[in-house]
């Protein structure tokens, strides 16, 4: 089954959707091993691991699709990628389109910030017209070569024109054909109630740790009404707090054993990235040439 289709299928199921994010191929594989069916990857992550710098639009499209194909390449599971604006106009967003198809990600999705962007929960954020970004998700409709590639529309118009204008945002936005709707920021429960009830479509929660939003566990949104949940920045602030405490012992100690109870071992780290895989094929392929030699030489 294509990842777009397992995507689609996961999406309207009864059970709300539960995808971490993820900032790097080792954390692809981590979150692949621990069992989930998707995964999310935002250019908060990517911004703070490629560069070391905030969410702010300075990655480009190429970069960002070369990050995504490298993931893609680590898993089987779906992975529902960052288009931030679109990188431009329709026709900037119908390249984005079709280089994250290539790069094997089962959707995207495209906000209606003013670009550069900020991330969703910081302050002083803005938003264009809602026609311009219809069109944008028009165009990724358009140009979408999978019919179930997922596009996902996201609109931050909470935070600056308040919910009536997000939601009709959103209303418009599946009348032009996305598929999933995300209103990005509610700052309480009730917020979320209405979103879900009048979207038109089934909605995407963003759990953000410490963020403006109410952190609340699947079961609970599921009632609410959400078909899907990402918790899009934890795997990249516990990555951050764990570094910073090694180099903190480092630094104090000038040994890493203290450390040890909180490290893999070498063996282990060795299997969680598919050494031992990757020498029965390289074994498998050295004894396929060897006898192929060993039969002509025998003629």
């Amino acid at each position: 089954m294509r990842k777009t289709t397992r995507l689609k299928q996961l999406l309207a199921a009864p059970e709300i959707l539960i995808m971490p994010g993820v900032h790097d191929a080792l954390g692809v594989r981590l979150a692949d091993a621990a069992g989930f069916a998707a995964l999310t990857a935002g250019g908060y992550g990517a911004t703070a691991t490629l560069l070391g710098r905030p969410d702010s639009s300075q990655l480009s499209l190429t970069e960002l699709s070369e990050m995504y194909s490298r993931m893609c390449d680590a898993t089987d599971l779906p992975l529902l990628a960052d288009a931030d604006t679109g990188f431009g106009n329709v026709t900037n967003v119908a390249r984005a389109t079709r280089l994250y198809e290539k790069a094997g990600v089962a959707g995207l999705f495209i906000e209606d910030q003013v670009f550069p962007k900020r991330c969703g929960h910081m302050a002083g954020k803005a938003v264009v017209p809602t026609v311009d970004w219809l069109a944008k998700i028009r165009a990724a409709l358009d140009s979408r070569i999978d019919p179930d590639f997922v596009v996902m529309a996201r609109t931050d118009a909470l935070a600056v024109n308040g919910i009536d204008d997000a939601i009709d945002r959103v209303q418009l936005a599946r009348e032009a054909g996305a598929d999933l709707l995300f209103v990005e920021a509610p700052s309480d429960v009730g917020q979320m109630q209405r979103i879900c009830r009048d979207a038109g479509g089934p909605c995407l929660a963003n759990n953000i740790e410490t963020g403006l939003s109410p952190l609340l566990p699947a079961a609970e949104l599921q009632a609410i009404g959400y078909a899907a949940v990402v918790f899009p920045v934890a795997a990249t602030y516990a990555v951050a707090r764990a570094l910073r405490d090694l180099f903190t012992t480092l630094r104090d100690t000038g040994s890493t054993e203290a450390f040890l109870p909180r490290l893999l071992g070498f063996d282990e780290f060795n299997e969680l990235v598919g050494l031992s895989a990757q020498r029965k094929r390289e074994a498998a392929m050295q004894e396929f040439a060897e006898t192929l030699a060993a039969r002509r030489a025998a003629r």
